[in-house]
């Protein structure tokens, strides 16, 4: 009991320290927000770095050492500069492959828009891929009206590359039997485990989705850098290049360090042109959207799961929990002042049960007059395609990765391992299947039976919100489904997208459903309303059996615990993809780079 009360006030001694600290930096950073601005101004980014979606936790990490930058703050940015006599143009400096290809094209037409209003555009890169594989990177700097690359640097302009890795062979020899079963052929997220190689249907899928997204970006380059697109495909043969090949075939503009790019780009802007940070842009400028009707956004990020409570005032981690989710569109269709909820997704599943959750709350949204249009990130597919299903409109980027209606469940059996370990299992059990989640024993027939009439109920399901959210007939739901993947462009065809584009096509379709006139402003509002870090760490210690699924749709969901919920958060995903049964999961299919 002494060791219990000692902890307990040691536990709220650190946390009133941080609290305090908390407090303390965030009123430091108020105090300096809202910059004064130069009168002529560069924009400056680093998009050599991944972005996060949208809107964090609110984690006290981001109240110490600054939040994250965002894709939506970086769309922002570019938004209300190009409407900012202030800002003559945009310095960016690239060369990681760190983003989506999906990501790349709304940058790129982010970065468009920018320039067509009289902006310019300098993307500098010290090296794209430093020998190495760079096609994504350089596609986004081709969207700039200027490329820099740095004397020693190269183009790592290679074309597009997937490899996977199979572990059946691993497997035998540790007596490990990966025993699943999926609907249909395209389902094949666990051929990793159950394969040596790649299946016919999988090779077909990777290479259709290859070929795609490949004829997107050099029809993009050869577009933007002014030549044929059987020229670009041939440089694509011929990669990588050094710098001064580069330049030779028109790939870049210009050798040369980044102090001369940024001198370049100064000189551009006019006399005392400042370089100027995004995020200190918006501080002093303010994001857009920002007056007129409501339109909520809800962020859909990461593996779907069916709780919530992995999230912690001093981590930052990112799922899409139903319960969260839920919540989000409980608040906004329960909101009088929300016209439409735009629902960006990029997710590639996961639960079946939490994707039904949340499937339910946009259709509940949409029985309660709230128009409901889907934005497609990087990834929306099995369960990430889903939840958009029943939505009033759905648009994807053309590399979006969808579709992938289809399910999977099974289990990993080491009973082989076991006995080589010299370790023994026991049992005793009531009932005729009771043992069929064991991982000592293989699914018996009768097991095997009642697995497969569970996929069959769940991939049925699945087809059935499907053919109903989208209009379709049975068959046509059938001709796209069978856990195949289809890149956003192929998905458009299929009839299971409507158009394409990013958020700015989303935002239009919101106000066309929402009746708001095309040329009169909006308020972007994101929706769940988070509490702030010390908010949530008063409910943690105060009131810890708050239920975050009330019929208020105001109360915010309390945190869980702190390094456990991280490894539980771990251990729950390994154990959705080996055998938690009915999972919507879209394969893994290698690393397209």
């Amino acid at each position: 009991m002494r060791r219990f009360v000692l902890g307990l006030f040691a536990l709220i001694g650190i946390v009133t320290v941080l609290a305090f600290l908390g407090i303390g930096v965030a009123v430091w950073r108020i105090a300096l927000s809202q910059p004064v601005l130069p009168d002529t101004i560069v924009l400056s980014a680093e998009l050599g770095r991944g972005l996060t979606e949208g809107a964090g936790q609110d984690s006290l990490s981001d109240l110490v050492f600054g939040s994250k930058e965002t894709l939506r703050d970086v769309l922002d940015a570019l938004e209300r500069g190009g409407n900012d006599a202030r800002v003559k143009g945009l310095y960016a400096r690239l060369g990681a492959d760190t983003l989506g290809l999906a990501t790349c094209q709304e940058l790129r037409d982010a970065i468009r828009d920018f320039r067509a209003k009289g902006k310019f555009a300098i993307a500098f890169a010290d090296t794209f891929g430093e020998f190495g594989p760079a096609t994504r990177p350089y596609y986004l700097a081709t969207a700039f009206d200027e490329i820099w690359l740095q004397p020693l640097g190269s183009l790592g302009l290679v074309g597009l590359h997937s490899e996977s890795t199979f572990f059946r062979g691993a497997l035998d020899r540790l007596g490990i039997l990966p025993s699943f079963a999926h609907r249909e052929e395209y389902k094949t997220a666990m051929n990793a485990l159950t394969e040596t190689a790649m299946t016919a249907p999988q090779r077909e899928e990777i290479e259709d989705l290859l070929r795609a997204t490949s004829g997107q970006i050099v029809r993009g380059i050869a577009s933007a850098r002014k030549l044929s697109e059987a020229e670009v495909t041939g440089l694509i043969d011929r990669g990588p290049f050094v710098a001064d090949e580069a330049k030779a075939a028109r790939l870049i503009d210009r050798i040369g360090y980044r102090d001369e790019a940024v001198t370049t780009a100064q000189k551009r802007a006019g006399s005392g042109a400042e370089l100027v940070s995004f995020s200190r842009y918006l501080d002093g400028a303010g994001h857009p959207h920002n007056s007129g009707p409501t339109i909520a956004l809800v962020y859909g990020t990461g593996l779907v799961t069916r709780g919530g409570g992995t999230s912690t005032p001093l981590l930052d981690n990112a799922e899409l929990s139903a319960r969260e989710v839920g919540r989000a569109f409980r608040q906004a269709f329960g909101d009088p002042e929300v016209r439409a909820i735009l629902f960006r997704i990029d997710s590639p599943g996961g639960s079946a049960v939490a994707s039904e959750t949340i499937w339910r709350e946009v259709v509940r949204a949409r029985e309660h007059g709230k128009p409901v249009i889907v934005s497609m990130g990087d990834v929306a597919g099995s369960g990430g395609y889903y939840i958009a299903a029943p939505a009033d409109k759905i648009v994807a980027e053309p590399a979006t990765l969808t579709g992938s209606i289809g399910v999977l469940a099974g289990k990993l059996v080491i009973s082989e391992l076991a006995h080589k370990l010299g370790i023994t299992d026991d049992s005793a059990q009531r009932g005729a299947n009771a043992a069929m989640f064991s991982v000592f024993e293989d699914f018996s027939p009768a097991a095997r039976q009642r697995l497969d009439a569970f996929l069959d109920e769940v991939y049925g399901g699945f087809k059935q919100h499907v053919a109903a959210g989208r209009h379709l007939s049975a068959d046509q739901v059938e001709a796209a489904a069978k856990g195949r993947v289809w890149s956003g462009e192929e998905a458009k065809e299929k009839g299971l997208v409507d158009e394409l584009g990013g958020y700015d096509v989303a935002f239009r379709l919101a106000k066309e459903a929402a009746k708001i006139p095309a040329d009169k402003p909006f308020t972007l509002t994101v929706f769940p309303h988070e509490k702030g870090t010390i908010e949530r760490v008063y409910d943690r210690l105060f009131k810890p059996d708050r239920n975050s699924d009330a019929a208020s749709p105001t109360v915010a969901q309390g945190i869980e615990s702190g390094m456990a919920a991280g490894v539980a958060k771990l251990l729950a995903g390994i154990e959705m993809l080996v055998s938690d049964p009915g999972v919507l999961r879209m394969p893994p299919l290698g690393e397209i780079r």
